[in-house]
């Protein structure tokens, strides 16, 4: 057993003073408050849980930084596309595995204990399915593994290029299955999540763009009692394409044919009516919002206000691995909002703090998207991240976190997920063995 004691913690009760933290078996088996530390205690000023990323491309990581180049016209999300594309042509099982060890790493070292991974990297560079059609969801666990870090696997149907069942293009070979092959490939990331001991298994329709009714239809019993996620409503074109196939715009479309409930997760959902939010609101879905991403390819921004004023929840993802950085996705979903409306503290309630609101919202609705109820709570996973308060002594409860949030200044001590401390000094433990076969990869990919 792991004894850990905080100053203070965040709990579900709210901060709590001195707090004992046991651990045991990958949970937290009981929380003690008002309590002195006892010798032996692993002693921190400040715990607060772990957030989880319900949205990953893990091989988009290996791009990062190097899309930012202007073209001759326009750029769009859909030029940054072509861009990706030419990378997930480009990489062998083995460059996967790396980068992916790298980004979970990184993951656990900006306090994300937990990761949803949005998986439709399937094919070998002809497109062909390899020897076992499951080969490239392995890399992801094995890279998982080496990281410690959760893992919810969201396998992607990925068959068409446009509405109405679309022609794939080329650049698209990697991603393509029909349902039979994909029926192949769930059988093979049940195996890979079934030998993790920190792993879920959802599904992933990839958008209304890539299935078509008859197949999203044949897909829902697949994700059995496992999350499905989906992008939707991304980009404006994308809701003009969809509304000339269906007359429908496609969060319309999903809830008007789908049984979209409490286990959907709907990615990005950037562009909705207030119809379309209040319903999707009331649906139970979670929001997988991403808003680094979703500022970096110009996407827009979520109708926040509206949405929360309904109910609705909402979790954050690092969707094309840009930039990994719990507060810096909080911060942007908040500015995005106080940009488009030319006002402050947009997501607080009133006299709350702003930074306690967009944390626990997205702490509560990433665990519900990934499976894996999040907070310091016994029962729950032993996800906690410790921080260093030591530039803010004069600060306590929810300023800490508004400073961590907004102020910078505060940093990353100590994570643990799933009981095992994967994270020191902000260094995550495995770091240089990472790095190297990571650094390898990226000369190799950055030669070709």
């Amino acid at each position: 057993m792991t004894i850990l004691h905080a100053s203070a913690a965040l709990t579900p009760q709210g901060w709590q003073k001195d707090v004992r933290l046991m651990l045991e078996s990958g949970r937290i088996a009981r929380i003690e408050a008002g309590v002195s530390a006892a010798p032996g205690d692993e002693r921190h000023a400040l715990i607060v849980p772990a957030m989880g990323n319900l949205h990953s491309h893990a091989f988009q990581r290996a791009m990062a930084g190097l899309a930012e180049v202007r073209g001759p016209a326009n750029d769009s999300f859909w030029s940054w596309r072509t861009v990706m594309y030419k990378f997930a042509l480009a990489m062998t099982p083995e460059h996967v595995e790396a980068v992916a060890a790298k980004l979970y790493a990184e993951m656990l070292e900006a306090g994300f204990s937990r990761v949803g991974e949005f998986h439709y990297l399937h094919h070998d560079r002809d497109g062909g399915a390899y020897a076992n059609i499951a080969e490239l969801a392995e890399r992801i666990g094995a890279a998982s593994q080496q990281a410690g870090i959760g893992l919810t696997l969201l396998p992607v149907f990925y068959a068409h290029s446009g509405f109405g069942g679309a022609q794939p293009i080329d650049g698209q070979r990697r991603f393509i299955n029909s349902l039979e092959s994909f029926e192949r490939l769930m059988e093979g990331c049940r195996g890979v999540t079934g030998r993790l001991d920190n792993a879920e298994l959802g599904l992933a329709p990839h958008s209304l763009r890539a299935a078509t009714p008859e197949e999203l239809a044949k897909l829902v019993p697949m994700a059995g009692d496992g999350p499905i996620h989906i992008h939707v409503a991304e980009q404006v074109k994308e809701v003009e394409d969809c509304v000339a196939w269906s007359g429908a715009r496609p969060v319309e479309w999903l809830l008007d044919h789908m049984p979209v409930d409490q286990r959907w997760c709907l990615i990005h959902a950037t562009h909705m009516t207030e119809d379309e939010t209040r319903r999707m609101a009331k649906s139970g879905a979670i929001a997988g919002l991403c808003p680094i991403t979703e500022a970096n390819l110009g996407d827009g921004a979520f109708a926040a206000p509206l949405f929360l004023e309904e109910g609705g929840r909402y979790g954050i993802g690092s969707d094309s691995n840009v930039l990994i950085s719990v507060p810096e996705e909080l911060r942007q979903l908040e500015y995005s909002q106080r940009l488009a409306l030319r006002a402050r503290n947009v997501v607080a309630a009133p006299g709350g703090s702003t930074a306690l609101c967009l944390f626990n919202q997205a702490l509560a609705g990433g665990g519900a998207a990934l499976k894996a109820p999040a907070g310091l709570a016994e029962g729950h996973h032993a996800d906690l991240v410790s921080l260093d308060t030591s530039a803010v002594p004069y600060l306590s409860g929810d300023q800490i976190l508004d400073h961590w949030l907004f102020a910078g200044g505060i940093s990353i001590d100590c994570v643990w997920a799933r009981g095992r401390k994967q994270v020191a000094g902000g260094r995550h433990v495995g770091r240089e063995a990472i790095d190297r076969r990571f650094l390898a990869a990226m000369s190799e990919l950055l030669a070709a």
